[in-house]
């Protein structure tokens, strides 16, 4: 079972995000000029259709249910409100996959530093062993062991852990960028 608390209606297996809704208007960012196709989603919306989906697995079929009232047939129709979410999602994707890409490219970047820096301390640390012959010697030495492996610490954080949360993200905005979204008056 994925959704162990049920919070979540299913119609043929597919669990529902259900958004009740005094108008269209309240799905969408009423600051944004853009084209109706082109909208931003109400940040309080956005929210809670990611944290919904956040909530089942990737693998779940979802679809997102808004309801309006019954005297809203001025609306546009729900294939607009589809695409609308849709080219939302798509763009919050394609955003989160450059986010990652930037990340692995500054991850890359960090490393060849890093490993140069390492490199140098390293060297220094030899240096500092075979001519320098007093007792702070060994404390400068193991220093310069301990900097050059600190700063390895930034690549190794890019590369092991940041990179996860971004590509799942990515992944869940592409879910929401596919998934049906079906407008229904108000139960």
């Amino acid at each position: 079972m994925t959704d162990p608390l049920g919070r979540y209606r299913q119609e043929s297996g597919v669990h529902l995000i259900e958004i009740q809704l005094n108008s269209l208007a309240q799905m969408f960012n009423s600051m944004d000029p853009s084209p109706f196709h082109d909208k931003d989603l109400d940040a309080d919306a956005e929210e809670y259709i990611v944290s919904s989906a956040r909530e089942l697995r990737l693998a779940d079929a979802i679809k997102l249910v808004l309801y309006l009232p019954r005297d809203h047939s001025a609306q546009p129709a729900g294939s607009d409100i589809e695409r609308a979410i849709h080219n939302y999602f798509a763009y919050r994707e394609d955003a989160a996959w450059r986010e990652l890409r930037f990340n692995l490219r500054q991850g890359r970047t960090a490393l060849l530093v890093g490993l140069c820096f390492l490199a140098a301390c390293l060297a220094a640390r030899q240096l500092i062993s075979a001519f320098v012959h007093v007792p702070p010697a060994e404390l400068i030495a193991e220093s310069l062991l301990i900097i050059g492996w600190v700063a390895m610490w930034r690549p190794l954080e890019i590369f092991l852990y940041e990179w996860w949360p971004i590509r799942n993200r990515a992944r869940l905005y592409g879910k929401l960028a596919s998934m049906p979204v079906e407008v229904r008056p108000w139960p």
